[in-house]
């Protein structure tokens, strides 16, 4: 592993968008980055899919054999208020970031240019203003199925740092223990867990991975409401049995020996500070370096397609 800058401030945007508004979501990412940019981050870490928003709730008219025209109708708003990458939407991103002067991590819905799916994807800002690459999400979850494809670019993308590599795995991508040892042999030592869960199972499981990689695992959530849903859907009673607290946070850095930066912060819209000391990564691998010294590549191997 080359040498590492010590010192790192990252900021978690734990935040609400503008459901299902592409530009006014995208405003308020611009304000955040600048925001965090003058308190000096240097990486800023958005939630999953959080432009234009994460459908929690949403059927979108899908019964198993069937399809109701009203739920159409509500997909075409999702896919409209969806970001193609790249594209003019991007490019004021990018320049944010580049004023910023910090690496950014978005989770938008892509739509993509070619054809009509949409993918739950992680984009990657350079200090630079540069959009500098993307990570679909290789497998929704559940009814996520119903209206994000299956990722098929950028598997496992990697950004180099000043303190170390850059990569990320998306909300239950992280339960993929072969998604997860791919990042790790690619030396990830920051590790970015946008995601959509509230559960205490979640910061067990993030935890986990920054024991198991020995990596700064970033974890970040969005806060929504039941009341800022826009009242703009056909499907009836769409929104009715929806929780009056939907994504309650819980966004938090944890260190490669396992424990918390930064308690988890819940039930609130914040941006999240933390210094972290990337010391500790070759520290905490001293004794269990996964896929160097404490790997049986005799034994085991995982051949990774990208």
């Amino acid at each position: 592993m080359k040498d590492l800058k010590k010192n790192c401030k990252v900021a978690l945007i734990q935040a609400s968008p503008v459901l299902f508004n592409k530009n006014a979501t995208i405003d308020k990412v611009v304000q955040e980055i600048l925001k965090a940019g003058k308190q000096g981050a240097d990486v800023i870490v958005f939630p999953e899919s959080f432009v234009p928003c994460y459908p929690y709730g949403m059927t979108f008219g899908f019964t198993v054999g069937s399809r109701m025209e009203e739920g159409r109708k509500d997909w075409k708003v999702y896919y409209d208020n969806s970001v193609i990458v790249p594209s003019a939407d991007t490019d004021r991103i990018a320049r944010a970031a580049g004023k910023a002067h910090a690496y950014v991590s978005l989770g938008i819905t892509e739509r993509d240019i070619n054809n009509c799916t949409l993918y739950c994807t992680n984009l990657f800002f350079s200090p630079e203003g540069k959009l500098v690459d993307r990570h679909r999400k290789l497998k929704p979850t559940g009814a996520e199925r119903f209206i994000w494809g299956d990722g098929n670019k950028g598997a496992f993308p990697i950004i180099d740092t000043p303190w170390g590599n850059m990569g990320s795995l998306i909300c239950w991508e992280n339960y993929m223990p072969l998604a997860r040892t791919a990042l790790y042999m690619k030396g990830v030592t920051l590790y970015l867990a946008p995601n959509t869960n509230n559960n205490e199972e979640w910061q067990t499981t993030i935890r986990h991975i920054a024991i198991e990689g020995h990596c700064y695992v970033i974890n970040v959530n969005q806060y929504v409401t039941k009341d800022m849903y826009p009242d703009i859907f056909h499907c009836p009673n769409e929104m009715a049995n929806l929780p009056e607290a939907v994504l309650t946070g819980g966004s938090c850095i944890v260190d490669p020996f396992g424990h918390y930066v930064n308690e988890p912060v819940w039930d609130k819209e914040e941006i999240i500070y933390a210094d972290i000391d990337m010391n500790q990564v070759p520290l905490s691998r001293m004794e269990f370096d996964g896929t160097g010294h404490y790997s049986r590549p005799d034994v085991l191997e995982l051949v990774v397609h990208e």
